[in-house]
């Protein structure tokens, strides 16, 4: 059984042990959480490759004390070359799933690094980049036991990934998936990160490195060039914020679905449910994530192009409004739910008090399944949740920034606690921050909040399941209830991976930090 783990002097949460280690080893060294969140970023992206890379995006929240949080938008735009009438003249229909034409958003996550290492410098910061991928290139050169998800998941998409780019490559042996426990070596992945510490980060965007990708994804038929990664750098923004039982919460802005996630726990704040994880809680949450999704689903895109700002919809009248919408007694129809996608989320906090929440994702298992030759980078398939459909408010245009269903959390609670908390899973993603947010701060160990039963509303990717999926591990009675007002219930699995994979950290004003990891994964909190 997990327990709570606490330390002083700095701890680091990941849903992969070895990537907890890397960032821990850093903050041993003394350096701080930005750069220790670097280092457990790029060892995840070895260790559990078919969730992220460095041809994926990721997101940022920086908590210094004394100053306001800060974003990081990592995020690239669609290609010069993706538009619309591209995919027209391939006569599709929509973006495929998989494949080069899935590939056609440019990658952000190595700019997230380069801007997210600027401000580790900026504190203090003087690790070079070659002691921050110390431990990603160690891994995976000399290689790390293939995961239990890794193995399922290759398994699981053989059929159609088999024939995208370098896959067979990467992930066979002797003609079968990697299985569990089999050593995983990726040398041009270790190779790659020697580069890139070597020259730089920007060397990815800009450089030989840049030259190499691009030459890649040319040959194999995507829309991306040279000049999408010339053009691509990774921003600062301003976070969303809301108020919720005077605790101040922080997300991202669209792209992400940050927006949702404040809106959720906005909603359900207004439902005054004292109790935890009976009917009332449960159907209350579920409740509120259809209010914020519907807003979601309508308004949210790249921030360029959205009509409205998503700090409206966080206005209390809103909120009431939607609250108001809320029937305790009887479920909504839900037959309607966008499709979500795999992720990691990690933690960090040093000594000094910073705190990092970060997020980092190619979309669906193994990306596009594009796997370039000359760097092994597995190239994202995020592009695919535009649409097609030039009436749509997130119809694909080149440049154009895709919406993202992964977004990192932050909590300044209202006695002084700082919590970065967030989880892979899509959809899954606001529902299971709103469970480890209100669970916590309602007063249930930090890993227990993580631990307890949870449940998913609406699809996961490459399924047409919308029903209400909760795991096995509730009251008998809770399950006949939430039958009762109408929910659509599948019973599943008692620590079922569908569930995604969620961890958090919370510092103490006494300088304490608790963290705590997700049974469901191959996770760990490090404390130093």
């Amino acid at each position: 059984m997990l327990h709570t783990r606490k330390s002083y002097s700095g701890m680091v949460v990941a849903p992969h042990h070895l990537a907890s280690e890397a960032g821990a080893r850093v903050l041993r060294e003394g350096g701080n959480a930005i750069e220790a969140m670097i280092a457990a970023a790029s060892t995840i992206a070895v260790v559990y490759p078919h969730m992220n890379s460095l041809g994926g995006d990721n997101f940022w929240l920086l908590h210094s004390p004394g100053k306001s949080p800060l974003g990081i938008d990592a995020c690239g735009g669609a290609a010069a070359e993706a538009s619309v009438n591209y995919y027209r003249d391939k006569k599709l229909s929509a973006i495929p799933g998989r494949g080069p034409d899935a590939a056609l958003t440019v990658a952000g996550a190595v700019s997230g690094w380069q801007l997210a290492h600027k401000h580790s410098q900026l504190a203090g910061g003087k690790m070079p980049l070659s002691r921050l991928f110390e431990d990603a290139i160690h891994h995976a050169s000399q290689g790390v036991p293939v995961a239990a998800t890794l193995a399922n998941n290759a398994r699981g998409k053989l059929a159609e990934l088999i024939d995208q780019p370098g896959f067979a490559d990467t992930y066979l042996k002797n003609g079968e998936p990697v299985t569990t426990g089999d050593l995983h070596r990726q040398p041009k992945i270790a190779a790659t990160l020697e580069s890139l510490a070597r020259s730089g980060l920007d060397d990815f965007y800009r450089g030989e490195l840049a030259q190499a990708i691009s030459d890649d994804l040319q040959k194999a038929g995507s829309p991306i060039c040279e000049q999408d990664l010339n053009r691509y750098n990774a921003m600062e923004v301003e976070p969303l914020s809301l108020a919720v039982d005077g605790h101040q919460l922080f997300n991202m802005p669209p792209p992400t679905q940050g927006l949702a996630s404040l809106m959720l726990l906005g909603i359900f704040s207004r439902l005054n449910i004292e109790s935890l994880d009976d009917f009332q809680y449960i159907h209350g949450l579920i409740e509120s994530t259809k209010q914020s999704f519907r807003v979601r689903d309508k308004e949210v895109s790249d921030p360029a192009f959205m009509t409205s700002s998503a700090q409206q919809f966080l206005q209390a009248e809103y909120l009431d409004k939607l609250a108001d919408g809320v029937n305790m007694k009887t479920a909504d129809p839900w037959p309607d739910a966008s499709v979500g996608g795999d992720t990691v989320w990690l933690g960090a906090i040093d000594n000094e008090g910073r705190a990092v929440s970060f997020i980092q994702s190619i979309y669906w298992e193994f990306g596009s399944g594009v796997i370039l030759p000359q760097t092994g980078i597995t190239w994202q398939n995020r592009g695919t949740s535009f649409s097609l459909d030039e009436s749509h408010h997130n119809c694909l245009m080149p440049g154009r920034r895709p919406f993202h269903t992964i977004q990192p959390a932050l909590a300044h609670l209202k006695d002084g606690r700082i919590m970065p908390f967030g989880t892979m899973g899509g959809e899954g993603q606001p529902q299971t921050q709103a469970m480890v947010f209100s669970r916590y701060v309602k007063g249930q160990d930090l890993q227990r909040a993580i631990s307890a039963p949870r449940w998913l509303l609406g699809r996961t990717w490459g399924s047409d399941i919308t029903n209400l999926r909760i795991e096995n591990r509730f009251a008998a009675e809770v399950y006949e209830q939430l039958i009762a007002a109408g929910h659509d219930l599948e019973t599943i699995g008692d620590y079922d991976e569908v569930m995604g994979h969620a961890g958090a950290l919370v510092l103490h004003p006494n300088g304490l930090i608790e963290g705590a990891s997700d049974p469901r994964s191959d996770g760990a909190a490090c404390g130093v």
